[in-house]
């Protein structure tokens, strides 16, 4: 004759907890695992674009150091690896692809193409006056005159520290560039003190004063030169 095992009540409850207690923590590990925001990249987000083609730049200016070295160029080949460190921890703030890179403003480029600003048609002057010639004024508020160039690029940021200033592979060190946010219509006036990948690359002072919150890329800008 057989004996047939029982368990005792205690027993059933502590096993039925037991088997609650993991049931739970599988569905806790599937809801953090599906509540996981999906990482993003350059096409689907303005962040993300504006950090991989500042990422892009830094690095092209890096290569053209190496392939045409000089005397300094070590330290500035250190001086933007930093820079780049720093867009990466950026990227992983922003829940974009860490190290995603991309170079120019074809690599950001818009849904529709940036146009180039149209100046202000004056008012015609009311039979019997004269027509003003005070001198138009520019999208950032200051008098027109400057000479607009790179149009339809976008401006983005290097990541340098330091007082106003921009970069630039067109222009000289010593030339004066009035950036505008046509977005915003924020503008700043930096000078060219180094090399870059694009037309007018920002440092993180001067991007910051024409900036919209949140934005690492203007994709409306209006650049001009002034000096």
């Amino acid at each position: 004759m057989s004996r047939r095992r029982t368990v005792s009540p205690k027993k059933k409850i502590a096993l039925l907890a037991g088997a609650a207690v993991a049931a739970g923590g599988g569905a806790f590990v599937m809801a953090t695992t599906s509540n996981a925001a999906p990482v993003q990249n350059a096409s689907n987000s303005t962040v993300c674009q504006g950090l991989a083609t500042a990422l892009g730049n830094n690095q092209s200016f890096i290569d053209g150091q190496r392939a045409n070295p000089d005397a300094q160029s070590q330290a500035r080949i250190a001086n933007r690896e930093a820079v780049i460190a720093q867009i990466k921890v950026q990227q992983a703030a922003s829940n974009c692809a860490v190290g995603e890179s991309a170079q120019g403003p074809q690599a950001a480029q818009p849904a529709k193409p940036a146009q180039p600003a149209k100046p202000a048609q004056p008012a015609k002057p009311a039979p019997g006056q004269q027509q003003s010639t005070a001198p138009a004024q520019g999208a950032g508020g200051g008098a027109a005159g400057g000479q607009q160039v790179c149009v339809g690029s976008t401006v983005t940021l290097s990541g340098e520290a330091g007082a106003p200033a921009a970069s630039s592979n067109q222009f000289p060190a010593g030339t004066k560039l009035k950036v505008t946010n046509l977005d915003n219509n924020k503008s700043t006036t930096v000078q060219v003190t180094s090399v870059s990948g694009s037309c007018a690359l920002l440092n993180n002072a001067a991007f910051e004063q024409v900036r919209e919150p949140g934005k690492f890329l203007i994709r409306r800008a209006l650049i001009e030169k002034v000096g």
